[in-house]
């Protein structure tokens, strides 16, 4: 029998790093997107909370790739969507480039929403390929190799932000920027090429769909169609009676095809979780190079958006030794985890140096290190004959929440509070820099903020004038007042963490199962 530091298949080590260099595009892709979101406020006046709804488009897509090749990948072949997924990719560039300064903004802010839309479907499809599939070959040790390959994530993202750091503080236009991500995109469609791949334990258990879906059931449905709802409404405009009842369908179709099954309360609980995490780990990702350049500066934003995505890319791979040195369960792991995100948040909040801000997004990085791949292993411990469904749909609910929820939430919440700061101390300088058009998010009231390139205009004028720099002075007092109600999801997930460690002491310990239900075998 294989140790836990082996694969089940002879290609497992190849197949691993193929996963690696895909989510590797992915992050690349997200990482100069976050840099380059001034310049597209510079070249087409957009809000933020216009940037938040473009970047949300980032995760809004991975969530169809992923949930549709979820359920499709052990029917179709890991092969076909890999090369869906690249050209996905291909055609993503293309849609994006057609943006240009001098456009009318709705057709650029179209060309840029819709191609991030496909770039992140290419990336959905990917992650329905990579994550059951490195839990099947390491059936083991999910918990670490799933971070290995979600190391990958904050790589890209550090030579994403590397990219912005030099090429954009020299002026690189913004299109060749992001045009590098094609070319680990290449190199993970090199790896892929020609490989065999092994079937999930419910695949060839010869389990069908609707058995997949059946621990999913109605309740874990429930909460995807809510987000593809929200989705419907906000990103296809479709009116609310036709997006409510395009989520009812979906609903009902889960019903009939898993014969009503009611689904894991479990599971339930860790969807919703899961979209806290993707509200709060990729939500703020997008936002926060922003965030922290605008406090400090644009330059030293990229500097700490490199360092803590740096720190992020070695902790992933240690998440083996925490489990089996220090004795932490994956649930006692996200339980910590949660507290320092608070922690984290609350500190970024008050940065005035760049050395305090080094220390504080320290804190927050670790935090959010172990989130997203830790709980995909949990579903993958707890839920085998879920196959690839329950772990796609769990990454597509992270994505969509990031999407809806956490991008646009945290864009809604920096036009907020910048609003609100400026009407109480400067409101004629507020009518004066204000968007054109209102925003709004969820039921919270609408807001107008700041005007994309008035803002800009303030913050690289040298030296600037009194005005100036009390219109800057309040976007940084919204972008601090952001951070600190960012800081209230994790607070919800370590409430969540906490019950479902107890919830597990209760039953005998965290344990993984196998597919009969029975207890896995012990770990090496």
């Amino acid at each position: 029998m294989s140790s836990s530091n082996e694969g089940i298949a002879p290609n497992a080590s190849r197949l691993l790093w193929a996963g690696f260099l895909a989510i590797l595009a992915a992050g690349i892709g997200f990482g100069v997107r976050g840099g380059i979101l001034a310049n597209w406020a510079a070249d087409f006046g957009f809000t933020g909370a216009q940037l938040g709804a473009i970047g949300g488009a980032g995760f809004t897509g991975f969530c169809f790739g992923i949930i549709i090749g979820g359920v499709v990948v052990d029917k179709i072949g890991y092969g076909k969507l890999v090369f869906a997924a690249f050209l996905f990719h291909v055609l993503s560039a293309f849609i994006t480039f057609g943006a240009s300064k001098g456009q009318a903004q709705e057709l650029a802010y179209n060309f840029l929403y819709w191609g991030t839309f496909v770039f992140a479907l290419a990336n959905g499809t990917l992650e329905a390929v990579a994550n059951p599939l490195v839990a099947t070959l390491f059936p083991k040790n999910r918990t670490h190799y799933l971070n290995i390959l979600h190391a990958s994530w904050p790589a890209g993202l550090v030579i994403g932000g590397l990219i912005g750091w030099t090429l954009g503080e020299n002026g690189v236009n913004w299109k060749i920027q992001l045009g590098l991500f094609l070319i680990p995109t290449a190199l993970y469609g090199i790896a892929f090429f020609g490989q065999t791949f092994p079937k999930s334990e419910a695949a060839a258990k010869g389990l069908k769909v609707g058995e997949m879906l059946k621990e999913v059931g109605i309740l874990g449905s429930a909460v995807a169609a809510y987000l593809l709802v929200l989705f419907f409404q906000d990103a296809l405009k479709l009116p609310n009676a036709a997006a409510w009842g395009i989520g009812g369908v979906l609903l009902i179709a889960v019903a009939v095809l898993t014969q009503f099954s009611i689904g894991s309360f479990l599971l339930f609980i860790l969807f919703i979780t899961h979209a806290l995490v993707g509200a709060v780990e990729l939500g703020t990702d997008g936002w926060i190079q922003n965030i922290t350049g605008n406090i400090l500066s644009p330059a030293q934003g990229k500097i700490l958006f490199v360092f803590t995505s740096l720190l992020m890319f070695a902790l992933r791979f240690t998440a083996h030794f925490i489990e089996k040195n220090l004795k932490i369960s994956p649930i006692g792991l996200l339980f910590i985890c949660a507290i320092l995100g608070v922690v984290g948040l609350q500190l970024v909040s008050g940065i005035t140096t760049f050395v305090g801000a080094m220390m504080a997004l320290a804190v927050y990085a670790v935090g959010k290190t172990f989130f997203w791949p830790t709980m995909l292993a949990v579903v993958g411990d707890r839920f085998p004959r879920t196959g690839a469904i329950a772990m796609s749909i769990m990454g597509g609910i992270g994505m969509m929440s990031a999407g809806l929820l956490g991008g646009p939430g945290l864009g809604y919440a920096k036009d907020r509070f910048t609003a609100e700061h400026l009407q109480q101390n400067s409101p004629a300088l507020y009518q004066e820099y204000k968007a054109p058009k209102s925003s709004k998010f969820l039921f919270f009231d609408e807001v107008t903020g700041l005007d994309g390139t008035k803002l800009s205009d303030a913050q690289t004028a040298k030296p600037r004038t009194a005005d100036q720099q009390t219109i800057v002075d309040g976007s940084i007092a919204g972008d601090r007042k952001t951070l600190k109600a960012d800081s209230l999801i994790p607070a919800a997930m370590a409430a969540i963490y906490l019950l479902l460690f107890i919830y597990f002491k209760a039953i005998g310990g965290y344990k993984p199962v196998a597919i009969d239900g029975t207890a896995a075998p012990t770990k090496a």
